[in-house]
């Protein structure tokens, strides 16, 4: 291969050199550039190693179904491997490497594995399990798992980078009227027309330039096409979204799209993103993807120097490469000649060979015009050389058999076997696609949705019949009935190609060249009854990874064909799925990393709780106050502090974040009679009860407190974590199950800021906010009561005596924006009383020293009879999961049940998630495990909280050891009531 950059020609910018290196060497290239283009003009010739062989690999291509010149862009965070040369747009300072060899491409010691080949078929990896012949040495596990250590270090082919990605990435939302994929001749009609109807077009385009094959080509009539299209798109207002690629459609007009923003740059703007997600919802799509050329399977069909015939066209014709001068071409169908004639026009000795034995007369009339030899009824055999085509051997076919005839020498050899249209993104709708015995391909279905196909992608090979279906296209999308245009376009029939060797003759033909998949491949997936095609994907890996099918799909599937003895219609094709290309996988998280890894939601006194000495904690999508540590004291000693003070004296908790849920309207008591597990249908008003909420298998899904406001006005609290899910829970009983119900929900966990306020001083606290003390007395507020009143400066309030400390305690919300005015209060009221702002550590051992339930011990998996709250479920009316509830298998004896822990040493610890196991039986999953922990500094040591099988009954006296091997190790404990401290509740009521 002995290309040459041209002096004139192309659609390079050579007033503008850019500079880049390629595994260490420096190189120019020049504006309009890809990186394979440059590579080519500047003589090199090996690019990659192959897969499994690391046989050198060089150009096969100038799209994404390149297979050859696979390299590692950049270095270091930015070093992004697997990149395909052809679409990687050049700019100045680009750092480029080969992958998958050792030292370099050029010399690879890998390249020695071509010598054991034979041991390395389809699935040979599987077959180690069965060891080694001939008397299966090393069978069984053992040996497997040494072998698994190779054949993980020798998978893959470029090595991703271990540090983190320094870029940014976006994600974006669009909606239209027409999405268009493809902007060739039928893609920029189809938008254009559409467009002129006054709909709201976005036109997608891969590349960094519009055209599609237009393009490739330099008549003055398609530069004239495609100048004209431009101009009218921009007038008719269409969005034009180059750079970008459509690699996946979804449900509901849904498109993903991968907009690619500075990969091209030299220099990256600050704060601009390396790439777009884009989510497009469109009413109609119009996908004019193309189609691929296709190559042949025969003898060494991937050195260096085997490209496609129309790649060719587009070094020469956009790149101002001429990529040999002694050229082979290889076709079987009319769309080579043109590339043949124009190579030769180029400077280039070109022969080209053509499988049919006849040829229209206006194609020879032109061959002749151009110089270039012609010869039918012959194929490429084997290709020649070693790093680079020297030559080709040509055989002719005789009946059903191959016979070998002349050499012919070359330094390209260029194949054109048909073109495969590109069908994928309509795959991904579910379309399965038809194939075309005239045209030896496959043709898109019928789509039940609003997706039409257009240009090459539905079969048309002609720039006027392109255009034409584009139109169509438009007009189908936009409702209209249009008339079918037939497929095709050639002057000559398309004679059938997909292999080429001599009977009974061993091979290296390769089928997926990115895959090292082979013609003998797919023969022993057929022998050893991988006959479908979905068995024959994974079997081979044949269109796997970021090919999908790209390249070797059909060619496989017709050797597969060939070995059943069927049709290429009765083996059928495989389904592909997105991405079309690669997305990275920071695309993919966009903005969501780091701290944005979630949306983050500040409670309305959170700059109230900072000011403060609070040190925060995640707690679902909140931010909670944690502990508040004074000066040199440790968590641990914090929590204790805060936790024992609120026992003594009384300590103030910010709520704010528990999910707050309005339940109003007539019905509003019988759906929460329904929803929760006991009864709701007569609590007064100015009442609050515990209730719990199951799914429907009968598992507990969440808990909190519902209060009365008035008699159709309910407000209903969930835990932090489980508010959105409940939410969503009662939009769906109302809209879907019992829509009759006259009642509506909305989310007002936002609307107020709320604190709990716990400990025997709390109500004198309290009284002394108040514009009436006498408010919260015990006669006026018992427990469980609900009321309005007025804190001083007339802040509206609501207060509700509710404990979830198993002290006196009540929570009090105040509209959001005057939550720090309350706050201010509180405190003020609660310092000269010995009182202290309290934290989740402290929560928690409060409420573990109760054995009160969160989400810890709710976690999907219990029952209400598993978390002790059995009687709290009616008897006497229906609920959500009362049926379900009551199956045998909910109702064993033996089901884990919640339970206090002490350890047997009191001076002992323990840690949450550890096993509970027989002492003489610590292996599998225990008999039980421990949910929370904490010191309780009013039993004076460590506690816990969990689950057991059988219960506190069924362990009483007995020993238990929670087994904690990786971080803690084996301590003795003893089961006890989960109601370890002041178990008859009298604290609460004082």
């Amino acid at each position: 291969m002995s290309a040459t950059r041209l002096n004139t020609g192309g659609r390079i910018d050579r007033s503008q050199p850019l500079s880049f290196t390629w595994d260490g060497r420096s190189y120019r290239g020049f504006a309009g550039d890809t990186l394979a283009s440059a590579l080519m003009a500047n003589g090199e010739v090996v690019l990659g190693r192959s897969f499994k062989y690391h046989r050198p690999r060089g150009i096969m291509s100038a799209g994404v179904e390149e297979s050859g010149a696979i390299v590692t862009l950049g270095t270091g965070n930015r070093a992004e491997p697997n990149t395909k040369a052809t679409i990687v747009e050049l700019y100045d300072g680009l750092v480029a490497s080969g992958q998958n060899a050792w030292p370099n491409v050029r010399n690879d010691v890998g390249a020695s594995l071509g010598l054991f080949g034979r041991f390395f078929s389809a699935g040979f990896y599987y077959k180690t399990f069965m060891g080694l012949p001939p008397f299966e040495w090393g069978r069984g596990t053992g040996l497997w798992m040494q072998y698994e250590k190779i054949i993980r270090k020798a998978a893959g082919m470029g090595e991703a980078s271990r540090q983190a990605d320094p870029d940014c990435y976006d994600h974006v939302h669009a909606f239209c009227d027409v999405l268009v994929v493809g902007s060739g001749p039928a893609g920029m009609s189809a938008a254009l027309h559409a467009a002129q109807q006054g709909k709201d077009v976005i036109l997608v385009e891969q590349d960094f330039d519009l055209g599609g094959d237009l393009l490739n080509r330099s008549d003055p009539k398609s530069n004239a096409i495609r100048a004209e299209l431009i101009v009218a798109l921009t007038a008719a207002g269409v969005r034009i979204m180059t750079r970008t690629t459509a690699f996946g459609l979804y449900d509901y007009g849904t498109a993903g799209l991968l907009e690619r923003v500075t990969d091209h740059l030299a220099v990256k703007p600050d704060h601009a993103p390396r790439q777009r997600f884009w989510t497009v919802r469109a009413a109609a799509t119009i996908l004019a993807t193309g189609a691929l050329e296709r190559t042949v399977a025969f003898e060494n069909n991937d050195r260096p120097g085997v490209m496609t015939a129309n790649a060719t066209r587009s070094y020469l014709n956009r790149y101002g490469v001429l990529p040999g001068q002694n050229i082979v071409l290889s076709t079987n169908n009319d769309s080579a000649y043109d590339t043949a004639g124009e190579l030769a026009r180029a400077g280039a000795k070109v022969s080209l060979v053509d499988l049919r034995e006849a040829i229209g007369a206006d194609l020879s009339e032109q061959m002749n015009a151009a110089g270039v030899t012609v010869q039918t009824g012959l194929a490429p055999l084997k290709a020649l050389g070693g790093k680079a085509v020297t030559g080709v051997q040509l055989a002719r076919l005789q009946g059903d058999t191959w016979v070998a005839v002349e050499t012919l020498p070359c330094d390209l050899l260029l194949v054109s076997a048909g073109w495969s249209p590109v069908v994928n993104l309509l795959s991904h709708r579910g379309g399965k696609p038809i194939w075309d015995q005239d045209l030896s391909c496959f043709l898109p279905a019928p789509c039940a949705e609003n997706v039409t196909m257009a240009g090459a992608a539905a079969g048309h090979w002609s720039t006027e019949h392109c255009t034409a279906s584009g139109i169509a296209a438009a007009n189908l999308a936009m409702g209209q009935k249009v008339g079918a245009i037939a497929p095709g376009g050639w002057n000559t029939p398309i004679k059938p190609l997909y292999e080429v060797r001599l009977s009974g003759q061993k091979t290296k033909s390769f089928v997926d060249p990115q895959h090292d998949v082979t013609s003998s491949d797919i023969r022993l997936a057929h022998q050893e009854g991988f006959v479908s095609v979905e068995h024959l994907k994974r079997y081979t890996t044949l269109g796997m990874a970021t090919d999908q099918g790209k390249m070797g799909n059909v060619i496989g599937l017709a050797l597969m064909a060939e070995a059943l003895g069927k049709d290429i219609p009765a083996v059928g094709t495989t389904r592909f799925r997105p991405p079309y290309t690669p997305v990275a996988i920071g695309a993919l998280a966009g903005r969501n990393t780091g701290s944005h890894f979630k949306a983050l939601r500040r409670t309305p006194l959170h700059d109230w709780n900072l000011r403060h000495g609070a040190t925060m904690t995640d707690a679902g999508l909140w931010h909670r106050p944690w502990y508040f540590a004074r000066s040199g004291e440790s968590i641990s000693e914090a929590y204790i502090r805060e936790a024992t003070t609120v026992r003594e004296s009384l300590g103030i908790c910010d709520v704010s974040s528990l999910g707050k849920i309005a339940v109003q309207g007539p019905d509003a008591s019988e759906f929460l009679n329904r929803i929760y597990s006991n009864a709701f249908a007569k609590l007064a008003v100015g009442k609050a009860r515990y209730g719990i909420m199951l799914r429907d298998d009968g598992m507990v899904m969440d808990d909190g407190t519902t209060w009365r406001l008035s008699q159709n006005d309910f407000l209903l609290t969930t835990t932090t974590t489980g508010a959105g899910k409940v939410m969503v829970w009662l939009e769906e009983l109302l809209q879907l199950r019992w829509p009759e119900l006259r009642v509506h929900v909305s989310s007002v966990s936002d609307q107020w800021a709320g604190v709990s306020v716990a400990g025997p001083k709390t109500r004198a606290a309290i009284a002394a906010c108040l514009e009436d003390p006498e408010a919260i007395s015990a006669e006026n507020l018992p427990f469980m009561g609900v009321m309005e009143s007025r804190l001083r400066g007339g802040i509206k309030c609501l207060i509700a005596r509710i404990s979830f400390s198993g002290e006196l305690a009540y929570e009090i919300y105040v509209p959001a924006d005057l939550g720090e005015a309350m706050m201010d209060q509180l405190w003020a009221a609660s310092e000269p009383l010995g009182g202290c702002l309290y934290g989740l550590e402290a929560l928690g051992t409060l409420r573990i020293e109760k054995g009160h339930v969160t989400g810890a011990e709710l976690d999907g998996r219990v029952t209400i009879d598993d978390a002790g709250l059995g009687k709290m479920a009616s008897t006497k009316k229906p609920f959500i999961g009362s049926a379900l509830r009551q199956r045998p298998e909910l109702e064993r004896e033996d089901r884990p049940q919640l339970v206090g822990i002490f350890p047997k040493d009191h001076s002992d610890s323990f840690n949450g998630g550890a096993l509970l196991c027989k002492p003489d039986e610590i292996s599998g999953f225990g008999e039980g495990w421990i949910t929370a922990v904490t010191h309780s500094p009013a039993l004076g040591h460590w506690i816990g909280i969990g689950y057991i099988s059988g219960g506190h009954d069924a362990w009483q006296g007995k020993s238990v050891t929670a087994t904690d091997p990786v971080r803690k190790g084996d301590v003795m404990v003893e089961i006890v009531s989960p109601h370890m401290f002041d178990p008859k509740g009298e604290r609460m009521h004082g």
